[in-house]
C-alpha cells in the first residue's frame, strides 16, 4: 500500500510546504495555504514513475517563423441566448475552454441546462454532474422545457471514465458541473483539492485542444467570493465568466472577467422566473421601472458597460443621526468613493454630512463600478440633505475630482443618444466634454455643461431654467 504525507499548497501560486504558513514566501499571499495529500514514491521506482502526470496539446513540437504557422479555424456558435453571446464576444468558440463562476443556488446550473436546449437542437452536447444524478437533471430539464436527442447526460467524477465516453459520444460541446467535483484516480488527494482540481482541469483543457471540443466548467466560490480551487486555473482557461446578482433579486447579471477571444467589458443581463433565466435586451426601460417622480434623493445615471449603455436609478438618504458615529450603508457603488465625495462635499460646499447616517442604494441591484457615477451619487446626496428634487427628467454624467471639479468622461455621445432614446430631457455633463467636442443632439435633449460641483447647487434652486 502508497504511503501518504500531508503537504500544504498555496492556493495562488502552488508553492508547497511540509507545514502550514500564514503568509506564502513565493507570492506573499496571506492564509492562502491548503492542506493535502500526496503519494510518497518508493526508492525502488524510477524516477519517471514518481514524475506527475502531464497532459499534452496538439501541436508543433518545434519553433517555426510566426508566418509559416497555420491560423487555427476559430468557428463561433451562438449560444442561443444573446446576452451570453455578448459577454462571449460573440458566441461559444471551437476548443475554447469556458470557467462560469457564482454564488451557490445564483443559477448556473439552470443557465448552462438552457443552453444545452437551445445547441442541442443541431450538436451534440454532454452533460457531465457530479453533483446531481440523472434523475435530478431531467426534473430541471422538465420544468424548462428541455428535451433533445442530442443532449447526453452522464453523473460521473471520475475523470478518465468522462474522457473515455467523450471518445463514444463524440460531443462537440462538453459541460462539466463542476470541476471542483471532478478527481483523477492518479492522485491520492480528495476531491476539490488544489491537486486534483489542476489535474482534472488540465485533462479536459487537454480534450479540447486536441478534439476541438469546446468544453464550459463551473467553478465554486468560497466564503471570500473568490474562485475555489488553485488561482491557476483561472490562468489556465480561455474565458472567466462571473454570474452575479443577489438571491432576494430577480435580476442575474453575467462580466467577463477574462476572455481570450473577445471583451472583458460587456455584460449580460438575465430575470430570473419559473420558467428558468429570460434574456433582459433593454435594461434600462427595467431598471427605471416604477421610478418615484418628485421624490428628493434621487437622480438618473448612464453608466457604459462595454458597448452598452445602461440608464440606471441612484437614491440616496440622509437623516439626522443618533450615534456618536453616523451610518454609512452602499450598496451598487465602491464605499470608499462614496467617502470621498462625502470629504468633498463637506469641504468644498460646507455641507455638514457628518451629522446624518447615510444610505446609498443602486435599484435593481447593479454595480456601478466607473467614476463617471460621481455626480449623480453627489447629486443625490445633496438632494437629499436639502430637500431639493432633482428633475425627473435629468440624467447627471460626470467624475467629481478633490478639488470638487467635474472631469470629462468617456463614451459621451453613446450615453446622450441611450438618455434621449429614453425621454430624458436634461443632460448634466462635464463642460470638457462640451468644450472638446461638440455633440449632437435632438432639439428636444438639452446639455448642461458644468465645472465643478458648486453647480449643482444652482441646478436644485432652478430646476425650471435648466429644463
Amino acid at each position: 500500500m502508497p504511503k501518504l504525507k500531508s503537504v500544504y499548497i498555496c492556493s495562488s501560486c502552488e508553492f508547497e510546504s511540509p507545514k502550514w504558513m500564514g503568509k506564502c514566501p513565493q507570492c506573499g499571499a496571506w492564509n492562502s495555504f491548503v492542506e493535502d495529500v500526496e503519494e510518497v514514491a518508493s526508492s525502488s521506482k524510477s524516477d519517471n514513475a514518481s514524475a506527475p502526470r502531464r497532459q499534452s496539446f496538439g501541436g508543433t513540437n518545434c519553433a517555426l517563423p510566426i508566418d509559416e504557422i497555420k491560423e487555427d479555424d476559430c468557428i463561433r456558435s451562438l449560444t442561443g441566448l444573446s446576452e451570453l453571446d455578448r459577454v462571449l464576444g460573440g458566441g461559444l468558440v471551437k476548443g475554447s475552454v469556458v470557467l462560469l463562476t457564482g454564488e451557490p443556488g445564483i443559477g448556473k446550473s439552470t443557465l448552462l441546462l438552457q443552453i444545452c436546449g437551445m445547441l442541442s437542437k443541431n450538436r451534440r452536447i454532454l452533460y457531465i454532474s457530479g453533483e446531481e444524478s440523472g434523475g435530478q437533471i431531467k426534473l430541471r430539464a422538465k420544468r424548462l422545457g428541455v428535451s433533445n436527442p442530442g443532449l447526453f447526460v452522464m453523473s460521473e467524477s471520475n475523470t478518465e471514465k468522462i474522457l473515455k465516453e467523450c471518445d463514444e459520444v463524440k460531443p462537440e460541446v462538453l459541460i462539466v458541473d463542476s470541476i471542483q467535483t471532478m478527481y483523477t484516480p492518479e492522485s491520492s488527494s480528495s476531491p476539490g483539492s488544489v491537486t486534483q482540481v489542476r489535474e482534472s482541469a488540465l485533462a479536459y483543457i487537454a480534450k479540447a485542444k486536441n478534439d476541438g471540443i469546446s468544453v464550459i466548467m463551473v467553478g465554486h466560490v468560497n466564503k471570500e467570493g473568490s474562485i475555489a480551487g488553485p488561482k491557476i486555473l483561472e490562468h489556465m482557461v480561455d474565458a472567466v465568466l462571473c454570474f452575479e446578482g443577489e438571491h432576494s433579486l430577480a435580476y442575474r447579471i453575467i462580466r467577463a472577467a477574462k476572455n481570450r477571444y473577445g471583451s472583458t467589458d460587456e455584460i449580460g443581463v438575465f430575470e430570473m422566473t419559473d420558467k428558468g433565466l429570460c434574456e433582459v435586451p433593454n435594461p434600462s426601460e427595467s431598471l427605471l421601472a416604477g421610478r418615484p417622480k418628485k421624490v428628493s434623493g434621487n437622480c438618473a445615471i448612464c453608466t457604459v458597460e462595454g458597448t452598452r449603455p445602461i440608464i440606471a436609478e441612484i437614491q440616496a438618504l440622509l437623516s439626522p443621526t443618533t450615534f456618536p458615529t453616523p451610518r454609512r450603508t452602499v450598496n451598487g457603488v465602491d464605499y470608499n468613493r462614496m467617502c470621498m465625495l462625502c470629504a468633498v462635499l463637506e469641504k468644498r460646499l460646507g455641507l455638514k454630512l457628518a451629522q446624518n447616517d447615510l444610505y446609498i442604494n443602486v435599484i435593481g441591484g447593479l454595480k456601478i463600478e466607473e467614476p463617471a457615477s460621481d455626480l449623480a451619487v453627489a447629486m443625490a446626496m445633496i438632494s437629499s440633505l436639502t430637500d431639493k428634487i432633482v428633475p425627473d427628467s435629468l440624467v447627471a454624467i460626470g467624475e467629481v475630482g478633490l478639488a470638487g471639479e467635474c472631469r470629462a468622461v468617456s463614451s459621451l455621445e453613446t450615453r446622450v443618444r441611450e438618455c434621449e432614446r429614453l425621454g430624458f430631457t436634461t443632460v448634466v455633463v462635464p463642460y470638457r466634454n462640451i468644450e472638446k467636442r461638440k455633440i449632437e443632439t435632438s432639439p428636444s435633449v438639452k446639455l448642461v455643461p458644468i465645472k465643478s460641483v458648486y453647480e449643482i447647487l444652482l441646478l436644485l434652486e432652478n430646476p425650471k431654467k435648466e429644463n
